[in-house]
């Protein structure tokens, strides 16, 4: 049985290199594979999490996340994307993925997601008190500003929001800034996430 590892998967050589480069130098264990085919074929001997880009040729993230599932691997996911594509980040959620980032991505804020993923021992529990702090953090939202965050997860933008609120863009910029403050969202895909987590989304 191989030791638990990333297992960095990414059509982009130099993408993949930084990253396992960052890794080795944090002391977390990483191997890397220039596409999801190349993982699938050592997948059954894999052990701890998967690290993959969304949009790959051949087979992009989410495909291979339905094949891992396919074939009984049960490993946590995180997904890369160069794109700030929100409701993709929905569906990645929605298919089991375990974090979102957007590249590119804050160094520490990787490193986070890859421990969080590899210390899988206390997952059921961890994930349960994330929900009820999610869920914390949502009772101090207005109603106004939870109009917005749903507005976000749907990948409008801020015009598109104002128009379907019957309220002007400044507004909803006020509103978006309030939620990530009461939040404690750093990112969009962060909102994201916490909406999966309390099954918002």
């Amino acid at each position: 049985m191989s030791e638990p590892k990333a297992h960095v998967i990414d059509d982009d050589e130099a993408a993949r290199d930084a990253l396992v480069f960052l890794l080795f130098a944090a002391d977390v264990p990483a191997a890397s594979y220039a596409s999801a085919g190349e993982f699938l074929a050592v997948a059954k001997e894999a052990r701890g999490c998967v690290v993959t880009d969304v949009r790959m040729p051949e087979m992009d993230g989410l495909e291979l996340i339905r094949r891992l599932k396919q074939i009984g691997v049960v490993l946590p996911v995180i997904v890369m994307t160069g794109h700030a594509d929100v409701p993709l980040a929905v569906e990645a959620m929605k298919a089991g993925v375990t974090d979102f980032l957007e590249k590119p991505f804050d160094d520490d804020e990787m490193l986070g997601a890859i421990r969080r993923a590899l210390a899988t021992g206390g997952m059921g529990e961890a994930r349960e008190a994330e929900r009820l702090e999610v869920a914390t953090r949502m009772a101090r939202l207005s109603s106004r500003e939870h109009d917005v965050w749903i507005g976000l997860i749907a990948g409008n933008a801020n015009k598109v929001i104002a128009y379907d609120l019957g309220i002007s863009p400044r507004t909803v910029e006020i509103y978006r800034a309030n939620l990530m403050t009461k939040m404690q969202a750093g990112s969009l895909s962060e909102l994201v996430r916490m909406a999966m987590i309390a099954g918002v989304a």
